[in-house]
């Protein structure tokens, strides 16, 4: 008897969410460190980024530098932080912040974004963490850019999800900037920081509608702006359903990119 074709179809999903399978296939270990202490650097600082995509507050960049044994991070289970609940993030970042060589922290405003672009101001975080760590580096390994320093680097595509010692900055760059929007929620209760962390949900995106842009939002970003010029020339949530940014869920988790 012949058997009859299956008539369902499998469920288109979004590039972000596509993305997001691929990276928890990737393995994040010490490979990349190794790989440079073969060839003689010793100091080697891991450098990420966090907020790059979202509608209000900083980006935020840390770089950190881990000693050559990290076997109890690979075993705490680190890697990318936006594949990590809050709780584990935490543990973490605590975990890194313990035994790390050289931490540090940076953030670059909403006004200097809006001045000098995202990329831009991403670099600058970046320089300004590497330049703020108390031991000077060796080599520098960053997810996906380069920056304005002497110090040799390796530009590692995907590095948060396959480099121990940038996952490690990750997760200290996302943990003080989630700290600081659940800070800043406290003073802009109307948007939703706390969840969505600024980033472009329809429930921020419509809040910015109803109240109008803080001064810590990007008016460069273009949900910011549309909403901005709504207001003021009467035409409010004209257009709302077509502005869009990033594909993210309702607590901005998959909101950054690359």
């Amino acid at each position: 008897m012949a058997s009859i074709p299956s008539t369902q179809t499998s469920k288109p999903v979004s590039p972000t969410t596509a993305k997001q399978r691929m990276l928890k296939q990737l393995v994040c270990s010490d490979a990349p460190e190794q790989a440079l202490r073969h060839r003689g650097f010793l100091r080697i600082a891991g450098v990420d980024e966090v907020g790059r995509g979202a509608l209000f507050g900083p980006v935020v960049a840390a770089a950190v530098i881990l000693p050559e044994r990290v076997d109890v991070l690979a075993d705490a289970g680190l890697k990318d932080s936006k594949q990590l609940a809050r709780e584990e993030r935490e543990s973490l970042d605590a975990m890194v912040r313990a035994m790390a060589i050289a931490v540090a922290v940076a953030e670059i405003d909403a006004a200097t974004i809006d001045r000098v672009n995202i990329y831009q101001a991403t670099r600058m975080a970046m320089l300004m963490a590497v330049e703020g760590l108390a031991i000077a580096p060796d080599h520098l390994l960053i997810d996906a850019m380069r920056v304005d320093h002497p110090c040799s680097q390796t530009k590692l595509i995907y590095g948060d999800a396959l480099s121990l010692s940038i996952a490690a900055a990750s997760v200290v760059a996302k943990v003080h900037r989630d700290a600081l929007m659940r800070e800043m929620d406290l003073v802009h209760p109307m948007y939703g920081l706390a969840s969505h962390k600024g980033y472009g949900t329809s429930k921020h995106r419509r809040a910015l509608w109803e109240f109008g842009p803080a001064p810590q939002h990007r008016r460069s970003f273009a949900p910011v702006r549309v909403a901005e010029e709504g207001r003021s020339t009467g035409l409010l949530f004209d257009g709302l359903n077509d502005v869009d940014l990033n594909d993210v869920d309702e607590n901005g988790e998959e909101a950054e990119w690359d």
